[in-house]
């Protein structure tokens, strides 16, 4: 498997200064961080009754952008304004 990759890939990934096991590394740790960050985003609009904002980051990938400035800026927690 990993000699299918490193023929299709190993060429742009050397072209971009990088071997090929540290791409996938990136790849992977920044496709996490946007899995964690659009489930608390996502987590936090449905608790929000927020529907909007919860198909907005259901669709759109912003490497956890949209998702932190929804939970930092744009929502306020129902939970917190109740007590």
């Amino acid at each position: 498997m990993f000699e299918v990759l490193e023929s299709m890939y190993g060429p742009f990934a050397s072209s971009m200064g990088v071997d090929l096991p540290l791409a996938i590394g990136i790849v992977a740790a920044v496709s996490l961080w946007d899995v964690v960050w659009k489930f608390l985003g996502m987590w936090r609009a449905a608790k929000n009754n927020s529907v909007p904002w919860f198909i907005c980051l259901g669709i759109f990938n912003t490497v956890g952008i949209l998702p932190i400035l929804y939970l930092y800026v744009f929502s306020k927690n129902k939970s917190k304004r109740k007590k």
